[in-house]
């Protein structure tokens, strides 16, 4: 082990924190993210600053919250100005290279504002937030011109116009139609794709040909997979590796229904909601995604060993995480958003190659880590500059390599805008109504809904969070205490973003240099 080199960044879409077995999953084993933990630091209580792809990955991406970056929804694009990994690293001549999802769309109004010339070389980064595409694919629909997935599919025998739709998120039926991968009815059945051409599989072998290319060149990749998120489709054998009695218990009960806040209310009518409400679902589902995810942790481990065979485990840091969870009906729900630890909380795991660290190695850390976290973690291990009149999260070298440090977070927040949601018209909501805040510390969850009651939930008598104490006034002064750590936190974001702390330092009380002598007698 040595000094760090080069970083890579894996993600993956959808994994709750809950579904490996370092993290204590009696059935589902992940051999090779376990060594990540024995290698590095398991932060079991990490959390994201959206419950939503798009809002959470920018936030990882720039180390800014929510309400900072502006890009709240997946439809909503991160605005030129913000800058991102790839931005900071420019400088140290650094590739910030991509392999897989991002959810980045770019900020078309400013590029037309500012005349970068369509189709050049800076368009091309700009529109990528900043990441060298190696190749992108965002796992939501047929990959475009940006991927070269549908094209290896048809180099592989797979003909046809949309392989992806066809054979990647499809199965083939009893009576040999072709059955599709959006019906969470079907995803029990093997996906037509073969394991060696699926996703995880393509998007690995990309990350390992783009580390044999640079050779000793330092580099950033964000080996970023596609899955678990749906569709749920697993190929052979990852399909039927796990059944009903192998998944976690369901968290829900009828007594979450009763007198449900409005917002939560309208997110249960929603489709996702009302299918994996019923009984027969969740069994059907949860199999499948924890296959995708087995399939994932046995691609990581051929990559290690390709890292390890080259020395560059001796070199890398290596950051596991995801953008949010999934809900998989806990709670009544289907998909993430709502602010319940399955969908906020995530799995976090940091290798620090440098000898510093060896006294953390295969620790478990329980302070509170926020996505924004990544980004001061890499530049500092980097040597780089902190940035730290824009980055908000804080560096977790000195937890890593166990230096003292002043006092730590006590609380982590998240946000939501929902008004790209159903449940905004369900609630005759207009889409600047839509806002939702949440804080969490160690005893207490309370949510900030714009104009709606708050939520509240005592995580040391209802770790499971199925009694919402919001609408009960005799919780009126924890109320006022959360309202107060939510004012101080928005306060204290970091709106001079221009300019940093140096620069202001340099032409404090300057006037005079420069033969300005107001106010003198």
């Amino acid at each position: 082990m040595g000094k760090v080199r080069n970083v890579l960044f894996i993600m993956c879409d959808q994994l709750r924190a809950d579904h490996l077995s370092c993290a204590g999953h009696p059935h589902l084993k992940t051999p090779a993210i376990d060594s990540l933990a024995k290698r590095g630091v398991r932060f079991p209580r990490a959390y994201v600053q959206s419950g939503v792809c798009g809002p959470s990955r920018m936030s990882y991406y720039t180390g800014r919250y929510v309400v900072s970056h502006g890009a709240t929804w997946n439809r909503v694009p991160l605005s030129l100005r913000e800058k991102t990994l790839g931005d900071y690293l420019a400088p140290a001549g650094i590739e910030v290279a991509l392999a897989g999802k991002t959810h980045v769309l770019p900020d078309l109004e400013a590029l037309e504002r500012y005349g970068v010339e369509g189709g050049s070389a800076l368009d091309a980064l700009l529109r990528a937030g900043r990441f060298e595409e190696i190749d992108r694919y965002d796992g939501h629909s047929p990959p475009g011109k940006e991927s070269g997935y549908a094209d290896y599919l048809r180099q592989h025998g797979y003909n046809s116009d949309d392989p992806w739709t066809d054979c990647v998120i499809a199965a083939d039926g009893p009576d040999g139609t072709t059955l599709s991968g959006w019906h969470m009815r079907n995803v029990h059945l093997p996906a037509r794709v073969a394991e060696e051409h699926s996703e995880t599989a393509y998007m690995t072998r990309e990350a390992m040909r783009f580390m044999d290319d640079r050779g000793d060149k330092p580099w950033c990749l964000h080996l970023s997979y596609v899955k678990p998120h749906w569709p749920y489709m697993a190929p052979a054998p990852y399909h039927g590796l796990y059944g009903a009695k192998d998944c976690l218990p369901l968290n829900r009960d009828e007594q979450e229904r009763v007198g449900e806040h409005p917002v939560l209310a309208a997110y249960r009518e929603h489709e996702e909601s009302v299918s994996f409400s019923r009984p027969d679902a969740p069994d059907i589902v949860r199999p499948a995604y924890m296959g995708l995810i087995r399939q994932i942790d046995d691609w990581l481990g051929r990559l290690f060993a390709h890292m390890k065979e080259s020395g560059r485990l001796d070199d890398t840091l290596i950051i596991f995480t995801s953008d949010h969870g999934d809900f998989l009906g806990d709670h009544w729900l289907g998909e993430k958003e709502m602010f319940y630890e399955e969908a906020l909380r995530v799995p976090f795991i940091v290798v620090d190659p440098d000898p510093a660290a060896d006294a953390t190695r295969g620790t478990v850390d329980e302070r509170f880590v926020e996505a924004v976290d990544v980004v001061p973690t890499v530049l500092a291990a980097l040597d780089q500059p902190p940035n730290d009149h824009l980055v908000e999260g804080r560096s977790l070298l000195p937890l890593l390599r166990g230096t003292k440090t002043e006092v730590w977070r006590d609380a982590v927040f998240s946000e939501l805008d929902y008004s790209f949601r159903e449940a905004r018209r369900i609630l005759n909501r207009r889409p600047s109504e839509c806002r939702a805040v949440m804080v969490r510390t160690d005893r207490w969850k309370y949510v900030w809904w714009q104009d709606f009651r708050p939520m509240l939930f005592d995580l040391a008598n209802d770790p499971k969070e199925r009694h919402d104490l919001g609408a009960n006034g005799s919780y009126a002064h924890v109320f006022a205490e959360m309202e107060a750590r939510l004012a101080a936190w928005l306060k204290a974001r970091k709106t001079r973003v221009t300019v940093d702390d140096a620069y202001v330092e340099a032409r404090t009380a300057s006037h005079k240099k420069h033969g300005i002598f107001f106010g003198q007698w």
